[in-house]
């Protein structure tokens, strides 16, 4: 079967679009099997596998002609799609999954196939997990932003702007304190966004074994701005098993000194930026009706502050 069955399609991506993009959303995963078997065979793909997805995308395992095992991925066309086929193409593989073709008006992307049953989050040594990802994100921030990407400052202008009326719906004055703590870190750092192309997602698993090179870095939402904005998700990786450790403030500062070394980032800086990154997540969770602040933003603050 070289076609997408509506039945493939899985519940909680179509459940993801709907709630996201409303109406837009169902119309597009209703479109979905058509913009599959369009793919398929513009680009002479056969099936390889059963199809997988993510809360954006539909991936299929497929061979090319030359049976080379390849990924179609399949997403709506927004902002952050466009952002990554910009990241992709300017990367080209040094680091992060191989874009190998691309639909613009569609956002389908071909991709090289990585092993994406073995993700970074499936070593055991933390230190060796974190090490690893740090030197593979030193590569990513290597790289100038190119044209066409949303910049950190504009991003930080917004955050301030809305930091305001978010402190007004959380419920604990402790929580209010933070956030203006959070905010205020940006309000001095803002003038000095920064130029690198950031992945946005780097945490354990958004980072596949590969056979050419050990580890990849798939998924990327690149901006451009201050790596120490780009932080965050590696230090909330596997978040349970930092807590079930009973450490949690050690764990994070090892792991803030193990990325803050490779990306040879200045470590108050860096702490700044990352409270940014709390920031933005506390207004993300906040305009879906939180009243609280997640825990583990609150704990990863409260390592890095008595540092």
């Amino acid at each position: 079967m070289n076609t997408l069955e509506e039945a493939e399609v899985p519940h909680h991506l179509a459940a993801s679009y709907a709630t996201g993009f409303g109406e837009e959303g169902r119309a597009w995963i209703a479109g979905l099997p058509a913009l599959a078997t369009e793919m398929l065979e513009r680009w002479d793909l056969e099936r390889d596998g059963t199809a997988g997805a993510g809360e954006a995308s539909l991936v299929l395992p497929v061979l090319r002609p030359d049976r080379t095992p390849a990924v179609l991925r399949l997403q709506m066309p927004r902002q952050e799609t466009t952002a990554a086929l910009i990241g992709l193409r300017t990367w080209n593989g040094n680091g992060t999954v191989r874009l190998l073709d691309h639909d613009p008006l569609s956002s389908s992307m071909l991709l090289e196939r990585l092993n994406s049953a073995r993700t970074l989050a499936s070593l055991t040594d933390d230190d060796v997990a974190m090490s690893t990802l740090a030197a593979l994100h030193a590569r990513l921030v290597a790289v100038p932003a190119p044209p066409g990407l949303r910049g950190l400052g504009a991003i930080a202008s917004e955050m301030l702007d809305r930091t305001p009326r978010a402190i007004t719906r959380l419920a604990a004055p402790a929580d209010r304190r933070l956030l203006r703590g959070w905010a205020s870190a940006v309000a001095e750092l803002a003038g000095e966004p920064g130029d690198r192309m950031l992945h946005w997602d780097l945490h354990y698993d958004n980072v596949l074994a590969a056979r050419r090179e050990p580890w990849i870095a798939i998924d990327p939402e690149p901006l451009a701005g201050d790596p120490g904005f780009d932080l965050w998700p590696a230090l909330d990786s596997r978040w349970d098993d930092v807590v079930a450790k009973g450490d949690t403030p050690r764990i994070v500062r090892r792991r803030f000194d193990l990325l803050t070394d490779a990306l040879a980032l200045d470590r108050a800086r860096a702490t700044g930026w990352t409270l940014g990154r709390l920031l933005q997540n506390a207004l993300w969770d906040i305009d879906d009706g939180a009243t609280r602040l997640a825990p583990s933003s609150v704990a990863i603050a409260d390592a890095l502050r008595t540092r």
